[in-house]
């Protein structure tokens, strides 16, 4: 079998600390391979995340990324840059109205298209809610980028963690109407130790012990769906 997980930076395995991102070779999805492989499993696992993507690039490079390798199933984590906002123009202008980079409406028809493409090769879809985030370091983050004028502009939003939930709910509303599998990594995380073991300094990142405790969890409900061979393709 083969799986290929396919999103943005946490897929990538991108984590932030003393004051510098960098990539974790014990990213999400090679923890997922040792895990099956030891536990005698002939799956392989593939790495298909970009750092910075958002689901509209998703769409742009399903075809080669996905599609070309012909996997039987594609973890999809995806939303936390879709929600996200320019934050140098935000920085520029915090009594102006600003937009997330991918309008939530358009996330969730992203989303659809990914099914739809997948349903037609026969690629089982599986969605990630989003990860818990850590706003207070997320929202210090911001400011020591781009300046505290963010802060007056956040503050009217409802805080940094607002339109983060609205996505992760439109998505969870979602998968749950249409039957879609999905995996809530967000609760998963969150009772798995304390956040600021589990997520890294810039507050949206996970930690290399947040990765193991995502890919564990996410091994444990992959078995019974790889386990299954009766699937019903027309109903995902």
């Amino acid at each position: 079998m083969k799986i290929i997980c396919f999103g943005d930076s946490l897929t990538r395995g991108v984590s932030f600390a003393k004051g510098r991102l960098r990539i974790l070779k014990k990213n999400y999805p090679a923890i997922l391979q040792n895990i099956f492989s030891r536990g005698g499993h002939d799956i392989e696992v593939i790495n298909k995340g970009v750092f910075n993507d958002d689901s509209d690039k998703l769409l742009e490079r399903v075809d080669k990324d996905v599609i070309e390798l012909k996997p039987d199933l594609v973890i999809i984590g995806i939303g936390g840059n879709d929600c996200n906002f320019r934050w140098k123009e935000v920085a520029k202008d915090p009594e102006g109205i600003h937009h997330p980079i991918v309008p939530i409406d358009r996330y969730i028809e992203n989303a659809k298209k990914l099914v739809a493409i997948l349903k037609e090769k026969n690629i089982v879809p599986v969605f990630l809610t989003l990860p818990p985030l850590d706003p207070a370091r997320y929202y210090q983050y911001l400011t020591t980028q781009f300046g505290s004028a963010l802060g007056h502009w956040i503050s009217r939003i409802g805080g940094i963690e607002h339109w983060h939930g609205l996505y992760n709910r439109a998505l969870n509303k979602w998968t749950e109407k249409e039957g879609v599998l999905k995996v809530d990594v967000r609760n998963a995380i969150k009772q798995s130790g304390e956040i600021s073991d589990l997520i890294s300094d810039d507050g949206i990142h996970l930690t290399e012990e947040g990765y193991r405790a995502l890919s564990t969890m996410l091994a444990e409900a992959l078995v019974p769906i790889i386990a299954s061979r009766e699937i019903d393709y027309h109903t995902i």
